[in-house]
């Protein structure tokens, strides 16, 4: 898994491995954050910052047990599962997610994988999305080659596969599937010709070594994921995280600049838990080479900042929305 990929860019000269990741991680905070920022100026515009809006088109009832989701239907979180949504809805709501600015559009299903029969439905909201110009994302569960392939042909562009934490601590979080459950639907996404959406969430009561594997694993991939979410825990009444410790500020920093230095031409998403961290620990993010956000009340089933708040945010900081180029 560490065949020789570069740490950092055409500069470095060190390959990936837990290691390196370690001691770069380790840094001084200054010098990590340094280092982060020069290899994002390097492979980004630093005043940039990507817009997409989540939607969930499936909620609740989902078969998986893990440990983090207010969907899953092991867990008594009140959630009531619903169907799927129609597709003039979905797309009704994508025009509303344009006109907010947003340039990604992303829909969310709360599936262990999706079935054959709902295959036309997603295959028509890629199609319509598209059409309004807009970039496609779509995370559905475990995808089969076959799955991938309809939806590439569709013009999907990415497709969220969150690997969640590291090979180890997997089965702490997860048990109805595994890890290599997880890369083997990246893989099948990846050959379909789709663009790679996957990251991870912090404060599972992982340690700071999970969190490095997590970053080392996906650096590692053939093609590191074109999108890094990295999500913070928010702790959901009824789930077996509900009571887990929050995530140090410094940490989740520190974990952002490190996905930055590894995957250098990732867009690094500052994802859920947005609502939990401070201006200050935000823009601490972005510095460190976050440049991708959800905008929009809500991410799925949990609150998000409002867009009156990240526009307040962006002025303060002198930020402007990452503009999307023309659809291949």
């Amino acid at each position: 898994m560490q065949n020789g990929r570069q740490i950092g860019g055409a500069a470095a000269s060190r390959a990936v491995d837990v290691e390196d990741a370690t001691t770069i991680y380790n840094l001084p905070f200054n010098d990590l954050l340094f280092r982060a920022q020069k290899i994002h100026r390097e492979n980004f515009d630093p005043n940039a910052i990507q817009m997409s809006r989540l939607l969930s088109i499936k909620t609740g009832g989902c078969a998986e047990d893990c440990g983090y989701c207010s969907q899953s239907a092991h867990y008594p979180t009140g959630l009531k599962a619903s169907k799927l949504m129609e597709v003039e809805r979905v797309l009704s709501e994508a025009r509303k997610a344009k006109e907010g600015g947003a340039t990604r559009y992303c829909m969310g299903a709360a599936w262990r994988n999706p079935k054959d029969r709902d295959m036309d439905a997603l295959v028509a909201m890629v199609k319509g999305v598209r059409a309004l110009g807009l970039e496609t994302c779509m995370t559905l569960g475990m995808l089969t080659p076959e799955q991938s392939a309809r939806l590439a042909d569709a013009g999907l562009d990415y497709y969220n596969h969150n690997v969640d934490t590291s090979e180890r601590y997997y089965s702490e979080i997860i048990t109805t599937r595994t890890f290599e459950n997880r890369l083997e639907t990246l893989a099948n996404v990846r050959d379909a010709g789709i663009k790679v959406c996957a990251g991870g969430i912090l404060g599972m009561g992982e340690t700071v070594e999970d969190r490095i594997s997590m970053l080392v694993t996906l650096a590692s991939l053939p093609s590191p994921p074109e999108s890094v979410p990295i999500n913070m825990l928010i702790p959901i009444p009824g789930s077996k995280l509900a009571d887990a410790a929050p995530v140090d500020p410094i940490d989740f920093v520190r974990t952002i600049a490190l996905a930055r230095i590894l995957m250098p031409k990732s867009h690094v998403r500052l994802s859920a838990g947005r609502t939990d961290m401070s201006d200050e620990m935000q823009a601490l993010c972005f510095f460190a080479g976050a440049n991708s956000i959800f905008v929009g009340d809500t991410l799925l089933t949990a609150d998000n900042p409002g867009e009156d708040h990240d526009a307040a945010l962006f002025r303060r900081l002198g930020l402007k929305p990452m503009q999307l180029g023309p659809t291949p």
